[in-house]
């Protein structure tokens, strides 16, 4: 699986709260959880991401409460993959429950700016920086955990296992 689009640079520490503020956990609609991604890490975020683009941060992201509301709204936004030095181990798991592909690569957390575009290979675990001519490892996405994002994330696999059963 290839991913490939231009990213959005965070810092450390983005907890729950900064991906999916709390005033906005009445309602599970992804669409609306959408309108509000990110906004109190960067409040004009919503308005300026694009669907296919990429976040790119520190370490630990994803922290906080164990919400799943986080990388729905993440992935409702149009936002492909997360790329960081490390995640919060109950974001990491909701991440890839919901159809979310995310990386570990603390060398591409450091060298990846803001608008590079880059192209990630979920197979090898391979992140290509075309902006920069640069290339970074990152755990490669085991076959088990790409199922469950080509089929949109937990629920949806299970449901397709039952009814082929």
């Amino acid at each position: 699986m290839l991913i490939r689009g231009r990213t959005w640079r965070f810092g450390s520490d983005i907890d729950t709260d900064a991906i999916i503020p709390a005033r906005y956990l009445n309602t599970s609609d992804p669409v609306e959880l959408a309108k509000h991604v990110m906004e109190d890490a960067d409040p004009e975020f919503p308005g300026k991401v694009k669907s296919g683009d990429i976040i790119v941060a520190d370490k630990n992201f994803g922290c906080g409460s164990s919400r799943e509301h986080a990388p729905i709204a993440i992935k409702a936004a149009g936002i492909q993959a997360v790329v960081a030095k490390s995640f919060a181990r109950i974001f990491y798991r909701n991440a890839f429950n919901i159809g979310l592909p995310i990386f570990e690569s603390p060398e591409a957390s450091e060298k990846i700016q803001e608008g590079d575009e880059i192209e990630i290979d979920a197979d090898s675990g391979l992140i290509r920086n075309l902006t920069r001519n640069e290339e970074y490892r990152a755990r490669p996405i085991p076959p088990f955990m790409q199922e469950l994002i080509k089929a949109g994330g937990l629920v949806e696999w299970t449901r397709r296992k039952i009814e082929t059963a």
